[in-house]
């Protein structure tokens, strides 16, 4: 077997030419691979959302049917938990790591443990920043993301057809997550121009990304300012909520219902959302929620296990962004997926793709 180090920097040159006790152990080692029986720790942000158990699921399946032996832990929205369980990883020796990261630049001094022990850095789905030690990130397109939910907008108003003026409140994610601003600027550079030609207007002013974030992506701390915002509508309506999460689409639509919409008078905005959560799409289904972005995260565990499978054996991983992600030190190479938008007209896809059963959803 190849020195990683050697793998990982023969990638780089091709990408310039091209809880703290929160432990969920699987010390399996069945299937197939020539990993030699090599451990890989798995440190997720939360189980307060089903996305991420999904993920955890995931990545420890993955790697299971590729021969390696997994530790997973949840670092339950507390960041030092996190490094320290990362921490604990690295001690116990390793031989690579997939971390969704929960404050994406406190990481530092623990990856370079890491990679004074060699061990592999791979940033998952939240890009790691302003460290030298992270190896590869795999994610989905998360600019796509953001068009996706500013098309659903612009395509529900007839925005593209000259409607309008609609009022509408933007939300973004956790300020300390790097994906925030990705899914944001995806969706500025589609509702920009009719920001600036007035077809859409944000009545309480709050447009800069530093206003409008949610930290840790929490429902109930989106409810709150939606709820303020609504209270200094003067007898305006609220036609869109350009909402980048389902968990926070949820906090919107609590505060909605409040305020007396959901009723023939009063009809909900459009509020988009991401990840398709159980909760979510039967929001939608209920006519509730408009729209979610539809993220198979079996697919991104499955390329996260393939990326840990080709640098240990000694291969170079493809990667579909060599330059692009940069963390502040380094380009970072990126593995990305496609998303998909979902709304009540094609969400049977969750059916056909075994995301979620007919019965789930009912």
């Amino acid at each position: 077997m190849l020195d990683r180090r050697t793998v990982l920097a023969g990638a780089a040159s091709l990408a310039l030419t091209l809880s703290a006790c929160g432990l969920e152990s699987d010390t399996s080692d069945s299937g197939s691979g020539s990993s030699e029986g090599g451990t890989v720790g798995i440190a997720m942000p939360t189980r307060s959302s089903d996305r991420w158990l999904t993920d955890g699921k995931s990545v420890v399946a993955n790697l299971k049917a590729k021969g390696y032996k997994t530790k997973l832990v949840y670092g339950d929205d507390d960041p030092k938990a996190q490094v320290a369980q990362i921490e604990k990883l690295v001690k116990e020796g390793v031989d690579a790591l997939i971390i969704a990261a929960i404050d994406n630049k406190s990481l530092n001094g623990v990856l370079k443990k890491a990679a004074d022990a060699d061990i592999l850095v791979i940033a998952y789905d939240r890009l790691i920043m302003g460290t030298k030690n992270v190896d590869y990130y795999v994610s989905f397109d998360n600019e796509m993301v953001g068009r996706m939910q500013a098309h659903h907008i612009i395509e529900k108003l007839g925005l593209d057809k000259g409607k309008g003026p609609f009022n509408i409140e933007l939300f973004a994610g956790s300020p300390d997550d790097n994906n925030t601003k990705y899914f944001f600027d995806g969706s500025m550079a589609l509702l920009q121009p009719y920001l600036d030609g007035k077809q859409l207007v944000v009545p309480s002013g709050q447009t800069e990304l530093d206003k409008i974030t949610t930290l840790r992506w929490d429902g109930p701390t989106a409810e709150k300012r939606m709820n303020r915002v609504l209270s200094k509508y003067a007898g305006q309506k609220l036609d869109a909520v350009l909402s980048p999460y389902d968990g926070i689409s949820r906090g919107v639509l609590s505060a909605l219902h409040t305020h007396g919409y959901g009723t023939a008078i009063k009809p909900l905005p459009i509020v988009t959302g991401q990840d398709a959560e159980l909760e979510s799409v039967k929001s939608i289904i209920a006519g509730q929620q408009s729209e979610t972005v539809y993220k198979d995260v079996r697919k991104l565990g499955d390329a996260a296990a393939t990326v840990v499978d080709d640098v240990l054996n000694g291969r170079t991983p493809w990667v579909d962004n060599a330059i692009g992600y940069k963390n502040g030190v380094k380009p970072v190479p990126a593995v990305l997926l496609q998303p998909t938008s979902v709304d009540k007209s094609n969400y049977e896809i969750l059916v056909k793709d075994d995301y979620f059963t007919e019965d789930e959803l009912k």
